[in-house]
């Protein structure tokens, strides 16, 4: 076993011992030299010592993924640390290495006759060197079978009657086995020898005795296949899916819990042992809609009582769906009571790989859905926290018939059936625990009798070998208004193109072409999967995996219709509005008699751009800025691209300032993000530097500026609103997603508007203007939006300003792309 099979959390445990003068890295280089595989140069030597000149550099850390580069082993890196007498790397490695042992095969309990032959079986995978003690109780087996994986007892006697255990060593630290129990079976016609009990006559056997059966089930049932078998020594089982392994099933019950179509398919087990090798028949699974197509229409009911109860509701000689009669198409059309998006980008992990594409696929989507009067709450880089809270007040905005859409970019995973998305504070080896379960999410969203639920997840679907809790979401309603579109297919990863520029993720890249096209949602996303499919650089690497059991043609291009239920979506204008109300802009007088105008644009619900410009100035003040300073704690600013020339320059890939109300002066731009951690008011400090005609010294004038709490920071989404149990536990209450009738939304509000004007400030006159959204308008894109009125009663609606980012998706290079890990 190399070095490169220690965990991440071990290599950078050892990395700190290493990183010391003393006895540290270039003394075990020195050691590992004797090996010309392990001969370093002194001018690799004197770069890996360089490393500690970067930013959480470690020369230590660097050594050792050069030895797992070159494959060296743990048992030789042990050995060199011995000799250099680094006891304490020689103690963790020591344990590291018996953590890494596990048992892959546990004795198990027999019966036998006397004068017959049992063998116990057990074996371990780890670090090289490992040893086998058997004991039967307390006392320890010294024959020649007591040393090895096999303990052989032939011929029994009374005295082989017992309880045994194995123990597996590896230097000074051990691992035991279960428990296994032995016993005899007293038989008349038994003789001396070594026969087995389940094969008279022979030194062992193996024979299956209950064979997985075909069976049908239906996406989101569990499907249970079991392979029996009697054998000595004991049988080991290995379950093939169209005959490709399935590594992680290796015991006689085949379980797989909420089954989609891909477990559609033909199983079959392989069971062997030390000596024989046998194949159990084929059992075909079918699901979905080919599971009934050529079978009774029965009704099953199970009830407490375990008895079955059929009901057979097709006539003699009839399929079942020649019993549908032809249905005139409906003219209905249907409609949405309103529309409401949660979108979430992830891209600064903290200690996973960074993203780059979640950044432009949210801003893309945001003015795609906005086109369709979607109300779309925009977020960036949430914690657990965060996107908890942020999730409870999404589902305050959904009510009767609404239409629900939650896309989440960023690391993600698939568990038995669940999808988890990763926050950014996730830590290295995360688990359900710290996630959030989306199916937990749907749930909820349904008691609120949603017109459509969507799911648009641009994340890996692989599985997390760090989480073995299985979570039972609860149960979901029959309500066919469900729709998955998972950017890429189970046990899968999705991808991303590296550019200098900001790009779209693969998903985006295809999706933003359809989605807003007046097509049923299942329609819309299959044309993007054809679209997928056609394209080169994703073929065989990503595809989109639609779910869905929508029985209706509804559109995300559908109306909204409020006349039955105008109160509430007043209500929910409200508390939208609430969530992306800008600062007034306003200016402000120094002394020296200068004019400095402070704007304000928003990216992102959580991510706002401040713009100073220079009104007007004395004549004999030859130069003039207006910078800002003295932020508070808790929102994000790179102190570097503050205030500067050009919003590029301030980080603001997505803004243009062409479509900004500007007059032409310069201004100096200044990006806030992470708005959703400000726990008070947005306070800074406006700093004049000026020059007069006559002086070479530069003067300041400084102005504190308060500006309340912008944009999402009003949702106080840094405070828990419910227990953390919520995301992962598989005893998980669905209680702990309740939220209290008032939301944090309407914090601070007294007055019960709707967002139906938009002010500007014309910089030229001086003047207000009031401008009434019109229909066409309404279908605005992503902020930027500037404001003048600081009053709910004129809430202010989006200024057009979108940047259309490249299109030439098909230019893609397979090596520009890079993947969103899935842990």
């Amino acid at each position: 076993m190399s070095v490169g099979a220690l965990s991440e959390e071990a290599l950078n445990r050892l990395s700190v011992m290493l990183d010391n003068a003393a006895c540290g890295w270039r003394q075990l280089a020195n050691m590992m030299s004797e090996h010309p595989k392990f001969r370093y140069s002194e001018s690799e030597l004197t770069s890996c010592s360089l490393q500690v000149l970067k930013p959480q550099g470690s020369s230590g850390r660097t050594f050792l993924a050069w030895l797992a580069d070159r494959s060296c082993s743990l048992d030789f890196l042990l050995h060199c640390l011995r000799k250099m007498d680094h006891q304490e790397a020689v103690q963790y490695l020591t344990t590291a290495m018996t953590e890494m042992i596990q048992i892959t095969l546990q004795p198990q309990s027999q019966q036998a006759m006397l004068g017959g032959r049992v063998v116990l079986a057990c074996r371990a995978v780890g670090p090289p060197g490992l040893s086998y003690q058997w004991f039967r109780g307390k006392e320890e087996i010294l024959d020649e079978t007591g040393s090895t994986p096999e303990l052989v007892l032939c011929p029994l006697s009374p005295v082989h009657q017992g309880h045994y255990i194995c123990r597996v060593n590896h230097g000074e630290n051990c691992l035991f086995s279960q428990w296994s129990y032995v016993s005899l079976v007293n038989s008349a016609g038994s003789s001396p020898g070594c026969s087995s009990s389940l094969f008279p006559g022979s030194v062992s056997g193996l024979r299956i005795i209950h064979q997985p059966q075909s069976q049908a089930v239906s996406e989101g049932d569990t499907l249970l296949l079991e392979c029996k078998v009697e054998a000595n020594p004991p049988a080991q089982y290995e379950w093939y899916h169209n005959m490709v392994p399935m590594p992680q099933h290796k015991t006689r019950l085949l379980k797989v819990p909420c089954v989609t179509t891909a477990h559609r398919g033909q199983y079959r087990c392989k069971v062997f042992n030390l000596y024989h090798e046998s194949w159990s028949d084929t059992a075909t699974v079918t699901i979905g809609p080919s599971s009934i197509a050529d079978a009774s229409w029965v009704e099953v009911y199970r009830g407490l009582d375990t008895q079955e109860v059929h009901r057979s509701t097709i006539r003699p000689g009839k399929h079942p769906q020649e019993e549908i009669p032809d249905q005139p198409l409906l003219a209905k059309q249907f409609y949405a009571t309103d529309k409401v998006a949660l979108l979430i980008g992830n891209m600064n992990y903290q200690y996973h790989t960074q993203l780059c594409a979640p950044i432009a696929d949210v801003h893309e989507l945001t003015n795609l859905l906005r086109q369709m009067d979607f109300k779309v709450v925009s977020l960036l880089d949430l914690n657990w926290q965060e996107m908890h809270s942020a999730v409870t007040e999404f589902l305050l905005l959904l009510a009767k018939g609404v239409y629900g859409l939650f896309y989440f970019a960023g690391h993600g995973y698939e568990n038995y059936g669940n999808s988890f998305m990763v926050p950014i504070d996730a830590p290295t080896s995360y688990t359900s625990d710290h996630c959030l379960c989306v199916q937990n999410i749907l749930t909820k969203m349904q008691e609120k009798e949603t017109g459509l639920n969507v799911f648009l997840l641009d994340m890996c679907r692989k599985r997390n070998p760090h989480d073995d809790i299985i979570v039972q979401p609860g149960l979901l309603k029959v309500t066919a208004n469900i729709v998955f579109g998972y950017a890429t297919c189970v046990d899968a990863e999705a991808y991303e193109v590296k550019r200098e520029d900001v790009s779209n993720g693969i998903f985006i890249s295809f999706l933003k072409k359809r989605v807003c096209e007046d097509e049923k949602v299942t329609v819309m996303l299959d044309r993007v999967a054809e679209d997928m499919g056609r394209c080169a650089i994703t073929r065989g690497r990503q595809a989109l995996e639609l779910r869905s059991n929508l029985s209706e043609r509804r559109s995300l291009t559908d109306q909204i219709q409020i006349s039955e239920c105008s109160a509430s979506y007043s209500a929910r204008n409200l508390q939208w509005a609430v969530a992306h109300v800008l600062p007034k802009s306003h200016c402000l007088q120094f002394d020296c008699g200068v004019t400095v105008q402070l704007g304000f644009a928003a990216e992102f619900s959580n991510v706002m751009v401040i713009y100073t410009r220079i009104l007007e100035k004395p004549k004999e003040i030859v130069s003039c800025s207006a910078q800002l300073t003295d932020f508070p704690e808790g929102v994000d600013i790179d102190l570097k691209r503050s205030n500067q020339e050009t919003l590029i320059e301030a980080g603001s890939l997505l803004l243009i300032k062409d479509n900004l109300p500007s007059p032409e002066v310069p201004s100096l731009y200044t990006r806030i993000r992470s708005l959703q951690r400000l726990r008070g008011d947005l306070t800074f400090t406006v700093c004049l530097h000026y020059t007069y005609s006559n002086m070479d010294e530069e003067v300041q004038e400084r102005q504190p500026v308060t500006v309340g709490k912008p944009l999402v920071s009003k949702l106080n989404l840094h405070e828990p609103r419910q227990a953390r149990a919520w995301s992962a536990s598989s005893s998980v209450s669905l209680s702990s997603f309740n939220v209290p009738e008032c939301s944090y939304f309407t914090e601070g509000f007294n007055s019960a508007a709707s967002p139906s004007n938009t002010w500007s400030y014309n910089a030229k006159t001086g003047r207000e203007v009031s401008t009434t959204d019109s229909p066409s308008s309404s279908r605005g894109v992503n902020i930027p939006e500037e404001t003048d009125s600081p009053e709910l009663t004129d809430a202010p609606k989006p200024l057009v300003a979108s940047k259309h980012l490249p299109s030439n998706d098909s230019n893609y290079k397979f090596s520009e792309m890079c993947n969103f890990h899935s842990y």
